[in-house]
């Protein structure tokens, strides 16, 4: 076996969800027996996650795994899930062992409590920020030189535009969208009617549901449906790497303040006594390193020090929060997200 750190990425098959695991072997001379002896005893987490943030725990997993050598000696194998966020709380809650789940909405974590009672109800005072080490917010990708003439929410409801957004029942990316474009209304001063009506027109204007925001992206940026994808400001420099310089991004006057909240499973961190390393791989997104390279991926730091020195990376919006407007997240999930609430509502008039 080499000296040099090796790399196993573990891809489970089909679905939308995708498994990719990084096994990281340290140490120089580790060898033979010896090696395979460490291998075999290494501590494994499942890390399970929304859509889109593959990239992000793809290095962050790297980057931790060698803090997690230098600092106890110990190997340790790190899996991945990801899905459309909603998909993927319902799956740990069925039984999944998630020794930690990294969401975009609290409402995804506040579930595995709720249903199966697998975290504490004050899961969010555990960590600072509420337990959220990164946010990000929601933006309209349009086609280079913005032909449909797209500046701000409203444009999305007009005749002739054909807007790629998530499905709101299983992904969050979708769920922001839908909260922005109406708290948006809200902070222009329309009535709470008006500002459901406007939801309404851009959810007619949705060609196809997909159930999670990588899923939005591919169906917007590589089979070129849609004038426009409402997504998370994160994925922007992705897609420009990806599909090329086709596309730009449109800020809208008002968006909503997405925070990415984490937390280890209780349930399953205790059964199989990965708590120690659990706890430790979350409270390291919170470090100077992992805060750089969530800047670095375009997910805007906690960190006032790292932020600054990524100043030029996130435009200044005017945000308002799911609290703010809404209730806070279960209050919006009962009111608008559960089945027969408003969205059901509004998506079977627009469909009309």
């Amino acid at each position: 076996m080499s000296s040099h750190p090796l790399v196993h990425l573990l891809n489970s098959p089909g679905g939308v969800r995708r498994r990719e695991g990084l096994v990281l072997m340290a140490a120089a001379g580790l060898a033979g027996p010896f090696a395979a002896a460490r291998a075999a005893s290494a501590v494994s987490l499942l890390n399970v996650s929304y859509d889109v943030s593959r990239e992000f725990y793809k290095e962050y997993n790297a980057l931790f795994a060698v803090y997690w050598k230098k600092t106890t000696g110990e190997v340790v194998t790190l899996n991945q899930s990801h899905g459309g966020s909603s998909k993927q709380a319902r799956s740990v809650a069925d039984g999944l062992e998630a020794d930690v789940v990294t969401m975009n909405q609290a409402n995804d974590i506040d579930v595995l409590h709720d249903r199966a009672n697998m975290v504490p109800a004050n899961w969010a005072q555990r960590l600072p920020n509420n337990s959220a080490p990164t946010t990000s917010t929601s933006v309209i990708l349009v086609k280079k030189g913005n032909p449909k003439q797209i500046r701000d929410w409203d444009d999305l409801g007009r005749a002739g535009v054909s807007v790629v957004i998530p499905n709101p029942k299983t992904s969050g990316n979708g769920r922001y969208t839908y909260l922005a474009a109406w708290g948006a209304a809200l902070k222009k001063g329309v009535n709470p009617m008006a500002a459901q009506a406007l939801v309404r027109r851009i959810f007619a204007n949705v060609p196809v549901f997909d159930g999670g925001g990588r899923a939005a992206t591919t169906t917007f940026a590589q089979r070129g449906i849609g004038d426009a994808l409402a997504t998370f400001e994160s994925e922007v420099p992705l897609i420009s790497r990806e599909f090329g310089d086709n596309f730009e991004a449109v800020y809208p006057a008002w968006s909503i303040l997405a925070e990415n909240p984490v937390t280890v499973v209780d349930k399953v961190v205790d059964k199989k006594g990965t708590r120690t390393v659990a706890e430790a791989y979350l409270k390291y997104l919170w470090s100077d390193e992992a805060q750089t390279l969530a800047a670095r991926h375009h997910l805007r730091p906690r960190s006032a020090k790292v932020l600054a020195a990524f100043a030029k990376s996130f435009p200044k919006v005017q945000l308002f929060t799911v609290d703010e407007l809404f209730g806070g997240w279960k209050q919006a999930q009962k009111t608008h997200f559960d089945d027969g609430g408003v969205y059901d509502q509004i998506f079977a008039a627009g469909r009309r």
